[in-house]
Formats: structure tokens, sequence, C-alpha cells
């Protein structure tokens, strides 16, 4: 396993730091977006129960951000004495993509519907967030490459550098599509920042692993608040930043294959919708009753729970083997 220059308090004191702040500042949180009358919007055309989570406040994201940026600054501040910028990086591509979510929600709040951005606007703002981090990577790989006696591999192809581009925008959209029912997309995050979390500690990334620590932590605490019945939805504030992170840190590792591992159930939404889309137009059928696919099981009969149950358990299998195969790789 790599150096990441952590010891096994701080790896242990990160997540439990951010677990508690989240948990705390719940309650709170939650108060304010009631008050400020950020309530959720349904879709009219979704499973009938779902009509129930109108209003339920949304924008519970901004929690899970704010909590996992301070304590992973916080986090490699005490494991450095100082906060360089490779850490920097990872925070502002995290924020850049809440930041599209925060206008995505923001929109659909004021207009008292389900619909916030344009789609084609939404997908070229998070290729701009994901081609901005891909050139700082690109960047900070080529400066270490070019120190003496460096081994690295230096900046990204442009077929490498085109590839993350995308996979971080589809990771992002992946996990705004996974997040549908109560529970579910704050559990697989839990899920894959705990991967990510070990494949930076193995490789010797200190600054991938804090930044994973502090994302399991954040939407660990805030999962209490989430767990159905929902008192807060993360919105795509959350949803988008989460997703985003997790895309970056992939390709911080230039592990693509980990990438689909750990987040496996979000990719596999996000694929649904695909099918479905391209079903319906060219042949007029739908292949699931409704998608993403979770509300294809809702609508077969499952209740709410035993879909994220089993979402979750299929997470968890996956990222399991992904880390293994990961680690087990020279």
């Amino acid at each position: 396993m790599g150096d990441s220059g952590l010891t096994a308090t701080q790896i242990a004191l990160i997540p439990l730091l951010a677990f508690g702040a989240a948990a705390a500042l719940g309650a709170p949180v939650i108060h304010l977006l009631r008050r400020a009358g950020v309530g959720q919007r349904v879709r009219d055309d979704g499973p009938q129960r779902h009509l129930q989570k109108e209003g339920t406040p949304t924008m519970g994201g901004l929690l899970i951000v704010g909590v996992a940026a301070v304590a992973a600054v916080a986090g490699e501040w005490r494991a450095t004495g100082r906060v360089g910028l490779s850490m920097l990086v990872l925070v502002a591509v995290t924020v850049g993509f809440a930041c599209i979510g925060l206008e995505d929600d923001w929109r659909k709040v004021r207009r008292g519907r389900s619909l916030g951005l344009r789609a084609r606007t939404k997908l070229a703002l998070q290729l701009l967030v994901a081609a901005g981090f891909v050139f700082a990577l690109s960047g900070q790989r080529a400066l270490e490459a070019a120190s003496p006696g460096s081994t690295g591999p230096g900046a990204l192809a442009p077929g490498w550098a085109l590839f993350w581009m995308l996979a971080i925008a589809a990771g992002s959209n992946a996990f705004n599509l996974a997040d549908g029912l109560d529970g579910l997309a704050g559990g697989l995050c839990v899920i894959a920042g705990i991967g990510f979390a070990v494949l930076g500690l193995a490789a010797g990334e200190r600054e991938v692993a804090v930044a994973a620590l502090a994302l399991t932590g954040a939407c660990g605490g805030f999962l209490l608040f989430n767990l159905h019945p929902a008192k807060v939805f993360m919105g795509d504030v959350g949803s988008l930043a989460l997703g985003g992170a997790f895309g970056a840190m992939a390709a911080w590792l230039d592990q693509p294959l980990a990438l689909f591992g750990l987040c496996l159930v979000p990719f596999i939404e996000e694929l649904s919708v695909i099918a479905q889309v391209i079903s319906f137009k060219t042949t007029g059928r739908r292949v699931f009753r409704m998608s993403p696919i979770h509300h294809h099981f809702e609508l077969s009969g499952w209740s709410e729970r035993r879909v994220v149950y089993t979402f979750w358990a299929v997470g968890a299998v996956a990222a399991a083997c992904a880390v293994l195969l990961s680690v087990g790789m020279p």
C-alpha cells in the first residue's frame, strides 16, 4: 500500500468529524430550507406515491458539500500543515458541479415545477467544469514530470483528456439520476466514498483519500435525515457535485474501471434512461415501465425501502470487487 502520509487516527477522524458536523447541522439546515420555501417539485408522470414527497425541503446537498469541503481542507491542513493546490482543485471541481446543481434547483423552485436548466445547457456547463479540472490535472502532471528525478506519467494525452472530461460529466449525471428515492443516492455515495478512500490510501494519493473520507462522513450524516421517510432531499446541488467529485477522483487516480465499479448502480440508472429513450424513439416501445430503473421496480410492486436496500447491496458488492481488482493490479 502506498504512503499517503495519513495516520490511522487521521483516517478515522476525518469521516467521523464530517459525520458529526452533518448530523449536528442537519436539523438547523432543514429548518432554514423550510423557511425559505425551498420545497421539492415532484414529476407529474412519476409513481403516484411520490406525490406525498411534494414540498419536502430540497437543496440539502449544500450541507453535504459545505461540510465535506471544510472537512477535507481541515484534514489536509492537519496532515501536512498546509493546503496544497491539489486539494483546492478537488474541492473546486466539487463546488463547480454544486453551483450547476444549485442553479438547476433554484429554477425549479422559482418556477414551481420539476424542470430546471435545459438538458443541453446543464450538459454544457458540466463539460466546462470537467474540462477545467482535466486541464488543471494535466498541467500538474506535466509540472511533476518536469521535476528532476520524476517518474510521473506527464500530461494527459488528448484522447485520455477527452475521455475523462466525458466520464466526469457522465458520473455527475449518473448520480443525479440515482437521486430518486429516499436515501438511495446518499447510501451509494457512502459506498463509493469508502472505495475511493481505500484506493487513494493504496496509491499514496493523500488528497484523494482525504476528500473521499470527508465526503463519506458528510453523506453518512446527511443520511440520518434522508432515509425513508426523508425529511430533506439533497437536490441537484448535491447529486451533481458528488458524481462530479467521484469522477474527478477516478481521473486523479487514473482508474477508469474503478469509476464504473464503485459507481456501478448510478451508471446502470443512467444507461436505463438512455435505453428507454432510444427504444421509445426508434420503436415506440419502452424497455422499462419507467426510467430510471429504480422506478421500474417500484411500479413492479417493490416497496421504496426494498429498492433502496437492494441497490445498496448491489453497489456494495460491485465496489468491493472494484477495490480488490484495482488494488491487486500492478
